[in-house]
């Protein structure tokens, strides 16, 4: 039986994080892109290999996220 997850994570520019976790994704993840955010299935055959894969692309797109942050601030001259 393939277990699945779903990650929705809302950000202000989705495009530009989906970009940049997209490369990371494997044959069984499937990244989209709405409105305000970033979409990610996960599918997997085992529960512990679900999580793994969950727990990885957690980091990736926290990460992505705050750089896109940092990125938007720097080009805006935000503090």
């Amino acid at each position: 039986m393939t277990r699945h997850a779903t990650i929705t994570t809302a950000v202000p520019n989705p495009e530009l994080v989906a970009a940049a976790v997209r490369p990371d994704n494997t044959a069984e993840m499937d990244t989209q892109v709405t409105e305000d955010a970033v979409v990610t299935r996960i599918e997997r055959e085992d529960t512990g290999g679900l999580q793994s894969t969950v727990d990885d692309y957690v980091v990736n797109v926290t990460v992505a996220r705050e750089v896109a942050q940092h990125a938007n601030r720097h080009t805006t001259n935000e503090s």
